[in-house]
């Protein structure tokens, strides 16, 4: 029906996907509750920026997905060409990694779309470090996610998740549903760069905001010690 009828697809299955997974999450709530859940209020009303977090677990991606319900992701240039899967994501407004396999127009039309979009209050959540971290250390930041911010002028919102590896733990096709556990959102800090200054570089902004996941990392660590 929203395929057939609704004015801007993209917004609307991006509407679609959030509700979706805020129903899925409101399921685990209900069925695990020895997971506890903090999700910062601040976190919740980020609007108009490109949102980078850490990556410990195949949840993160749609946790974010289900506290924004206007957003864009990038996702793996090989689910879209996944069977229907891959066309709902075309039609969400998703942005291929790579383009490749004939995704250079799709992410032409991305690129082009993305300044209006976040100007409008959506939000593009990225993961800079790529895939999930098998160790839960922070791994290297790619350029990708800082240059788009740069592009359309937007701000970078840092997040950072921690234990929901702790309830979906990578290389398990099962939740631990008994072990005592708090998942926790928290907003680190939002940048809002000079893109014009004469000093103003792509390496330094990525190293601060490095410097901050790695930062409440460490913190993390030694609170579980």
């Amino acid at each position: 029906m929203a395929y057939l009828f609704a004015k801007d697809t993209a917004r609307t299955f991006q509407r679609l996907n959030s509700y979706f997974y805020r129903v899925f999450f409101t399921l685990v709530r209900m069925l695990i509750p020895a997971c506890r859940w903090d999700i910062a209020e601040s976190v919740r009303n980020v609007r108009s920026s490109v949102v980078v977090s850490n990556h410990i677990s195949y949840l993160d991606p749609i946790l974010l997905i289900s506290l924004y319900r206007q957003h864009t992701t990038i996702a793996k240039a090989r689910l879209f060409s996944i069977p229907l899967y891959g066309k709902m994501l075309a039609l969400s407004g998703y942005l291929p990694s790579t383009a490749t396999g004939g995704l250079a127009d799709l992410m032409l039309r991305r690129m082009e779309a993305m300044p209006g979009n976040l100007a409008d209050g959506s939000n593009l959540i990225v993961f800079p470090e790529g895939t999930r971290s098998r160790q839960g250390r922070i791994g290297r930041l790619n350029k990708g996610a800082f240059k788009i911010a740069r592009l359309c002028r937007a701000p970078v919102t840092v997040l950072f998740i921690s234990n929901t590896d702790k309830l979906f733990k990578p290389g398990r096709f099962l939740f631990n549903t008994q072990r005592p556990n708090r998942v926790k959102v928290k907003l680190l800090e939002t940048i809002d760069p000079d893109y014009d200054a004469s000093n103003f570089s792509i390496n330094t902004l990525i190293k601060r905001v490095h410097t901050l996941l790695e930062q409440q990392d460490t913190t993390v660590e030694a609170s579980c010690e």
